[in-house]
């Protein structure tokens, strides 16, 4: 009998008797369980409830909510392997280790999701004095929104939830969470536990497609709108949230540039590069999808990535070893192969190794380099998403960047070279919300995050990410 997994609405499970839509591995095509479809009325009860939660969650003392905030990290640690499994399954990352030879896979993404609770926990916005002299004193106090609707995608769905979830508790909001219906197990999985730590009502789940995030957003009691996806759904929630002047952070689309200097050393990057690029089979916004290579080292740095490429296993995500999974879901899967058979069938590029889908079930595309590309080429031009990365020579360093700052995106880059002067000077003139230098996709749960141009706009993490999950209002007082 296939499982069915219902939505949590107040700490409880709700679901039964509604229309539910099916869950897929990508590893294998197989049925993992049919999901609740939560109706209008369903989002609206959840945002009730949350909106009526809310107040006692946010009396509580900074102190307070900080401990609730560490107990949730510590019941992530408690079931991680538990829902590493889920992930592994449900979204295609192999579950990869932790140690010395880690795998950024599932067992990673859950370990991400506790040193996010763990860093917001540690963190404080205290009411700031930010003007006094004999006459006046002006204070700068925070407050919470209210009920956030927050948005997840597929490609790390537990991790891009807490990044939204937990700073939201943490600054007195409550939440109603709406996940992607590609990975709406393993996240209804993770709200059902961390529901068992949190008061009733604080963290809600409603599951389905776009028409349930559009009833979540439209919900006339959100106080703030948080998404993280393409940028087409981003701009149609902008367009929602502004005829009601909601706030929003969106963190939208990439296309990635790296640009290599001609001093970098191939062999020295090669690993940087190969992970900057195919972390999570390539399926994350902030990965390099456009590599600039200096003609002078190109050849090398193709020759070291294309050994990395052909020694990394791809296969069954939850196997001991395994280091590549499948792309999450067919849509994306089409779009790869298109792009890749495009680009050969026109020869607008050379594939140096992959380029096929695989055989056999699921949805497996081979790691693909692709050199011989320009920009104009769709599979420069267009964010692929997914296990192909084109290398791009360049002649001048000027060009590059040229190059790279020549689309409408600009979530991250980054360069990659021996002399600290010219790095930091390219990476000043590169337009992107963050920029590596000799890394790529390193975020930190202390480092403001956020994308520029069409990547949308906000910040997460740190001290201003709490910032842009609370209002700001100034006592302002004449002595």
């Amino acid at each position: 009998m296939t499982p069915q997994f219902n939505f949590l609405i107040g700490g409880r499970a709700v679901g039964d008797a509604r229309e539910c839509f099916a869950v897929i591995n990508p590893s294998t095509g197989e049925l993992l369980g049919e999901v609740a479809k939560a109706s209008p009325a369903d989002v609206a009860e959840a945002v009730r409830v949350a909106q009526q939660a809310q107040p006692g969650w946010a009396a509580r003392s900074d102190q307070e909510r900080a401990e609730t905030i560490r107990l949730l990290a510590a019941t992530l640690r408690d079931n991680a392997e538990q829902l590493a499994a889920w992930v592994a399954r449900e979204q295609g990352k192999p579950l990869g280790g932790l140690g010395p030879e880690t795998v950024p896979g599932a067992r990673f993404e859950l370990s991400a999701c506790q040193a996010w609770c763990e860093v917001n926990a540690s963190l404080s916005v205290p009411h700031e004095v930010v003007f006094e002299d004999q006459t006046r004193r002006d204070e700068v106090m925070r407050e919470p929104y209210g009920v956030i609707a927050a948005i997840a995608p597929w490609n790390w769905p537990l991790m891009i939830a807490i990044w939204q979830i937990v700073p939201a508790l943490r600054m007195g909001n409550a939440v109603v969470l709406k996940p992607s219906e590609y990975t709406s197990i393993a996240t209804l999985e993770m709200v059902r536990i961390l529901a068992q730590v949190l008061p009733p009502g604080v963290l809600n789940v409603v599951t389905g497609a776009g028409d349930v995030g559009a009833a979540l957003v439209q919900d006339p009691r959100i106080g703030k709108i948080l998404f993280t996806g393409s940028t087409a759904t981003g701009s149609r929630i902008a367009a929602i949230a502004a005829q009601r002047i909601v706030p929003t952070t969106l963190e939208l689309g990439g296309n990635d540039a790296a640009v290599v200097l001609p001093d970098a050393d191939p062999q020295a990057i090669a690993m940087g590069l190969f992970w900057g690029a195919f972390i999570n089979m390539g399926q994350t916004c902030a990965c390099i999808k456009r590599l600039y290579v200096h003609d002078s080292i190109h050849d090398a740095v193709v020759s070291e990535l294309s050994d990395l490429v052909r020694a990394m296993p791809v296969g069954d995500p939850l196997a001991e070893g395994t280091v590549m999974g499948p792309i999450q879901n067919r849509m994306q899967f089409d779009k790869v192969t298109r792009l890749v058979r495009d680009t050969v069938q026109q020869g607008r590029g050379r594939v140096v190794c992959g380029g096929e889908p695989l055989p056999g079930p699921g949805y497996f595309f081979p790691l693909t380099l692709i050199t011989g590309v320009r920009d104009g080429d769709a599979i420069v031009d267009e964010e692929q998403f997914g296990p192909v990365l084109p290398i791009i020579r360049y002649d001048k360093v000027e060009e590059a960047i040229a190059s790279a700052n020549r689309l409408d995106l600009g979530l991250g880059a980054s360069v990659w070279g021996q002399d600290p002067v010219q790095t930091r000077q390219v990476a000043s003139q590169l337009q992107a919300g963050t920029v590596w230098v000799n890394q790529h996709g390193a975020v930190h749960p202390m480092v403001p995050f956020g994308g520029t141009k069409r990547s949308g706009w906000g910040v997460e993490f740190g001290v201003d990410g709490l910032k842009s999950v609370s209002t700001q209002r100034v006592i302002s007082i004449r002595k």
